[in-house]
């Protein structure tokens, strides 16, 4: 009897298991192939999960708040991972991460025999916190760069204004000389937005609104400015130039001024121990031979 029983729970369990697999593989099927010719290749850490993604985004994309969809796209769009993927792809990954982090706390707790409700929160938590901590992180060293390059191409841009050209050559100029990074290929962007009708003005508050940064938004207002008012544009760019290398320079020394107390805990937690216990140890010694200890 308990034979025919447990035969009957694993036909059972096999059928549904079936049925669920087909679903799921219907489901799979549904989802529109992605065709990624002009986006920038995914990471290889991200391939594995990209098929999923892009399953969790197309079957539940259309239920994600539009808030935080709206948000989602000005992180990106800041972050310049806009042909990477979509709001609705990274909040499809967040979901996807909070789930792997919760099923990899689940199992570690079983295999040391514990089980704790708060550690599954914080681990699904963090997974799901972990995509925006990444794209943050990408914004701060994408700033870096910009702010790092910003002064070299306002003295091309300078030198091209002296030297006859206006300011749509002067930026063409300043990315065929220019050094390879983000500010490059924004003022690449801006040269596309020129070449596609939008006037100078309207292109440089598109790349104002792309980067957010203030150095680049006072940049903006000083082209803007000067060609409203028809003031000297090469006088603008010049002061401009020099103002960016003068705050380059005083985030030099800030970050100089700041390494001694960024080594303070080092010092006291890893480097003094370790000295106080090469030195002690052979006078601990000599007190133990001597029977003093």
């Amino acid at each position: 009897m308990l034979l025919i029983i447990a035969l009957a729970v694993s036909i059972g369990l096999i059928v549904i298991a079936g049925i669920g697999y087909m679903s799921i593989r219907g489901l799979a099927g549904a989802v529109p192939p992605e065709d990624r010719t002009f986006l920038d290749p995914l990471p290889k850490s991200l391939r594995p999960l990209w098929p999923l993604v892009n399953f969790v985004a197309h079957h539940f994309g259309p239920r994600f708040s539009k808030k935080l969809v709206a948000k989602t796209e000005l992180q990106l769009r800041l972050t310049s991972l806009t042909f990477l993927m979509n709001a609705h792809q990274f909040i499809a990954l967040s979901i996807i991460g909070a789930a792997l982090a919760s099923l990899l706390a689940l199992l570690a707790m079983l295999a040391l025999g514990v089980f704790s409700v708060l550690v599954l929160i914080g681990a699904a938590l963090l997974g799901y916190f972990y995509p925006r901590i990444w794209t943050r992180d990408v914004r701060r060293r994408r700033v870096a760069q910009i702010l790092k390059h910003l002064s070299i191409y306002l003295d091309f841009l300078t030198l091209a204004v002296e030297a006859g050209l206006n300011i749509n050559g002067a930026i063409q100029k300043a990315v065929e000389k220019g050094p390879a990074g983000p500010f490059r290929w924004e003022l690449e962007h801006v040269l596309r937005d020129l070449k596609s009708g939008l006037n100078r003005t309207e292109a440089l508050r598109r790349l104002d609104d792309r980067l957010r940064i203030k150095e680049v938004t006072n940049f903006v207002g000083a082209v803007v400015q000067a060609e409203r008012m028809g003031a000297g544009l090469a006088k603008s760019l010049r002061f401009q130039s020099e103002q960016r290398r003068s705050e380059r320079f005083q985030r030099a020394e800030k970050q100089a001024m700041e390494a001694p107390v960024k080594l303070v805990f080092p010092l006291l937690v890893f480097i003094f121990p370790i000295t106080f216990i090469v030195l002690g140890f052979p006078i601990a010694m000599k007190f133990v031979q001597e029977g003093f200890l």
